[in-house]
């Protein structure tokens, strides 16, 4: 009995002691909340960009989380979705030490959540059975909101940075200035009053880019002859800078040294760009060599990138340097290519070299090894004749790249010596007195285009006109704007945006059983390509024989199966029905070998784990009996 009671006493405290041990573990874990993330990609951790914006927040932060509860309304993929996106506000209302203020409404149909709704500028999606559902966000500071209409699946790898880029927008004071620095009339240009009496002279509208990016931002010209890029410049779009001068180089340099963005759209071959010759102007090419030079870079302004793989098809045929860009082509990891697609480069250029050092390169667009350099003279002829020549680099040239880091000037000796006279004569405008930076103080970042065609009005989009209101409207034909209006986007908005990284999808593929159907349809693809190749022999022997039997017969016989024919037939038949077993058989075995994995799996995760423990237990009870026996 004493041993007994001894035995239950134990127990009994054993129980209690470990009952305290789990509340004192639950109670210091709430109170540290500290979180660990195990997922292979870290999906739930917020990046070091997006905690860098939340810690700067001084003003409140509320964010409305539009969703839409009711269970028969709600598609359950798209249910699962909102419920990582509240997963995600959660983290932001963390992160951010009592800044963010997260509300969420349900707007149902005619209620003041679905007013309130409208009012912030999100949107309900109509489903197929006519019922609308709503999953978005308005994020507001003060008198500043940005709202992100509708949060689709497919813009998931962007969900992070589109709600940085939402907090980051409404904590600016007032919208950014971006700065375009062309030879080209990106701006357009008004009418002649001369020349449109004489039947000339017509005014050229504004390039789409321009007149999407005034949409959002500021837009200020700049001129290629300036000494200084102005000072509310935030970020400076260059687009193809054709024999830009020492002077307008030295500017950008000083420009990016003291904080300012640029994205640069360079070409070797401006198919678009004619010029002063006219339409059948030779066409020009462009590089800011001194700036590259210094960056560690080279771009070679003299040769076109063809790629076999990215071609394109014109209606004089294929054209392997005019480049469609698949997703292969572009950085996936990477937020301004996350969610790019269907891009169009016409006669782009290659990066090549080094970044120098304290700068780090990212490759945003890339051709496949199955590429070369090519002259831009042989790139504007026929795509065939380049296609005949054709021999692969085995090289992946980038197409497109962002430098990140501290940039050192490309002119250590100081200003340029003498300014360049402007193209109308006047002379030019007196050089600034500010003191010449050598070094950047704070980390920047340039993005650098090979193409300058890239952004042109007839790549980018259609012209047509709108039915009702009888103006002109533009159809956009690939990704190449929203592509462009990304960069602007992420430079223009916080610094840290650049850092926040594409968050990954949570669908998580089934690799082994992936593997197991490619494996299949290969044996599949092997059946039917011996089905074809049998079905090509059976006809051209029929062929054969139905041209001897006219030869000998007369036309008449045509019609008249023979011997040999019917033989013919009979063993197509028969092959033609024993490949199809084989085909049969091969889909029972993979549904076989996939339901054994599927419960392999089965067994593993929901059977496996508990039977260990149990196993554990029933170990150590034996070898308490064996202790206690001992004794």
């Amino acid at each position: 009995m004493k041993k007994g009671l001894e035995t239950y006493l134990y127990s009994t405290v054993g129980v209690a002691a470990m009952f305290a041990i789990l509340v004192a573990i639950n109670i210091i874990g709430s109170r540290a909340k500290q979180r660990v993330d195990l997922t292979a990609e870290h999906a739930y951790t917020l990046s070091a960009g997006t905690r860098a914006i939340l810690a700067k927040l001084d003003t409140p932060v509320q964010i409305r989380f539009y969703c839409t509860r009711k269970e028969n309304r709600m598609p359950l993929d798209l249910k699962a979705y909102a419920q990582r996106v509240e997963d995600l506000l959660g983290e932001y209302r963390q992160a951010s030490k009592g800044q963010i203020e997260i509300q969420k409404l349900d707007p149902e149909p005619d209620s003041d959540a679905e007013d309130s709704a409208k009012l912030d500028g999100v949107e309900g999606q109509m489903l197929p059975d006519g019922e609308r559902v709503y999953l978005g966000v308005s994020v507001t500071m003060l008198d500043q909101k940005e709202a992100l209409p509708f949060l689709t699946q497919d813009r998931e790898r962007l969900l992070e940075y589109d709600l940085s880029r939402a907090i980051s927008r409404v904590a600016a004071a007032e919208k950014p200035v971006v700065g375009i620095m062309s030879p080209l009339q990106l701006a357009g240009m008004p009418s002649n009053p001369m020349m449109a009496r004489m039947g000339g002279g017509q005014s050229q509208k504004p390039w789409l880019i321009q007149s999407e990016l005034g949409r959002d931002y500021t837009v200020k010209t700049v001129e290629m002859t300036v000494d200084k890029i102005p000072d509310e410049v935030k970020v400076l779009v260059l687009v193809h800078p054709k024999a830009i001068s020492d002077t307008a180089q030295f500017a950008i340099d000083q420009f990016i040294l003291r904080g300012g963005k640029l994205i640069a759209f360079l070409d070797p071959l401006a198919v678009l760009d004619r010029g002063a010759g006219g339409p059948m102007g030779p066409s020009s090419s462009s590089s800011i060599d001194k700036l590259l030079k210094s960056w560690g870079l080279a771009f070679d302004s003299t040769k076109v990138v063809a790629d076999m793989n990215y071609l394109s098809k014109t209606r004089q045929g294929r054209a392997p340097a005019l480049l469609t860009l698949t997703e292969k082509a572009v950085n996936k990891d990477d937020v301004l290519t996350a969610n790019a697609d269907n891009l169009l480069l016409a006669f782009p250029g290659a990066f090549t070299g080094t970044p120098s050092e304290g700068l780090k390169e990212t490759v945003l667009l890339k051709s496949t090894t199955d590429s070369q350099l090519v002259e831009p003279m042989m790139a504007q002829m026929s795509g065939e004749e380049i296609i005949k020549s054709f021999k692969s680099s085995g090289t992946e040239y980038a197409l497109a790249v962002r430098l990140t880091g501290k940039f050192k000037t490309a002119f250590p000796e100081g200003k340029p010596k003498a300014a360049d006279p402007k193209p109308d004569g006047k002379p030019p405008e007196p050089a600034s007195t500010d003191a010449v930076l050598k070094e950047s103080e704070k980390e920047n970042a340039v993005v650098l285009i090979g193409d300058s065609d890239f952004l042109q009005d007839q790549v980018v989009a259609q012209e047509t006109m709108n039915p009702l209101g009888g103006q002109r409207m533009f159809i956009p034909v690939n990704g190449n704007l929203a592509f462009a209006q990304s960069a602007v986007d992420q430079l223009t908005g916080d610094e840290n945006l650049i850092k926040v990284r594409s968050r990954t999808s949570r669908e998580r593929p089934f690799t082994v059983v992936n593997k197991m159907q490619t494996d299949a349809e290969e044996r599949y693809r092997s059946k039917i390509k011996e089905l074809e190749t049998g079905l090509a022999d059976a006809q051209r022997k029929l062929s054969d024989l139905q041209r001897a039997k006219s030869s000998d017969g007369g036309p008449g016989q045509r019609f008249i199966l023979s011997p040999e024919q019917q033989q013919e037939i009979a063993n197509f038949r028969k092959k033609e029905t024993e490949v199809k077993q084989q085909l049969k058989l091969e889909r029972k075995k993979l549904r076989a070998d996939i339901d054994s994995l599927a419960n392999r799996l089965k067994w593993e995760n929901i059977a496996a784990v508990p039977f260990l423990v149990a196993l554990g237990g029933v170990v150590m009870a034996v070898q308490r009996r064996r202790k206690q026996a001992a004794r």
